[in-house]
């Protein structure tokens, strides 16, 4: 797996994750499709996202450029209520938590499940792994490794309790 740089809403850190070697492929593809609609949105008249003021006056064109794009664009173009402009925006997060509700219900799964949920499985994943605390908690993002730690408590619950050497050596004589 590759670490991949990632900017989130949650207290707006930039944080770096990692890429599964699945998704690698997907990703591609993914930019392939986006690059083609931004291009048929240029050609419409649309294709500039919006960028803050001062990166936007620093960058003119910028707005514009395929690299400035959405990654996961909203499938339709809206209005930006501060300038008027006829734009795509980024998909927006309550769209991707009822993707998530939807598949929850679909698997049958009865338990309340978000996409933080997933944040915590990955967590809980690695340390089941073996990965080293402190690089989760760089992954994660937390400030302090005692918020890590939580997860440790997971884990303990999920493995199989400490067995004594001595009962393996009589269940392998039986």
């Amino acid at each position: 797996m590759d670490k991949v740089h990632a900017v989130g809403e949650m207290g707006d850190k930039d944080r770096n994750t990692l890429l599964p070697e699945t998704l690698i492929i997907p990703l591609q593809e993914q930019m392939q499709k986006m690059k083609a609609l931004h291009e048929q949105d240029l050609r419409e008249g649309f294709g500039a996202v919006w960028l803050p003021d001062a990166l936007a006056r620093k960058y003119p064109s910028a707005a514009k450029e395929w690299p400035w794009q959405f990654l996961f664009p909203s499938a339709q173009l809206s209005r930006d209520p501060e300038s008027g402009v006829l734009r795509r925006h980024h998909v927006y997060d309550k769209t991707l938590q009822a993707a998530m509700k939807r598949a929850v219900i679909k698997s049958g799964i009865h338990k309340r499940a978000s996409l933080h949920t997933l944040r915590h499985s990955f967590a809980t994943h690695l340390l089941m792994q073996g990965t080293d605390i402190r690089e989760i908690q760089e992954l994660l993002g937390h400030n302090h490794v005692e918020t890590t730690m939580i997860y440790t408590h997971v884990v303990r619950e999920l493995k199989t309790r400490a067995r004594s050497p001595l009962d393996s050596l009589v269940d392998e004589n039986d």
